[in-house]
């Protein structure tokens, strides 16, 4: 399992993180102008949970 995130982190991070920001820029135009942001909230919720894990269990790898 710690493969998985080690492989997500190394590789996908700077994937998880544009959709990250992309998703939180439109998020904020959605709330500005009263619109539904389920869809980007959901995923924003899980690219910065894929990010967050991918850090701890790497940091976790290298004290090993």
């Amino acid at each position: 399992m710690s493969i998985f995130f080690a492989y997500i982190g190394w590789f996908f991070m700077p994937i998880l993180c544009i959709v990250f920001c992309l998703n939180l820029v439109s998020i904020i135009k959605k709330i500005f102008n009263e619109e539904p942001t389920v869809r980007n909230t959901f995923l924003l919720t899980l690219s910065f949970t894929l990010i967050m894990w991918s850090i701890a269990i790497i940091s976790s790898i290298g004290d090993a």
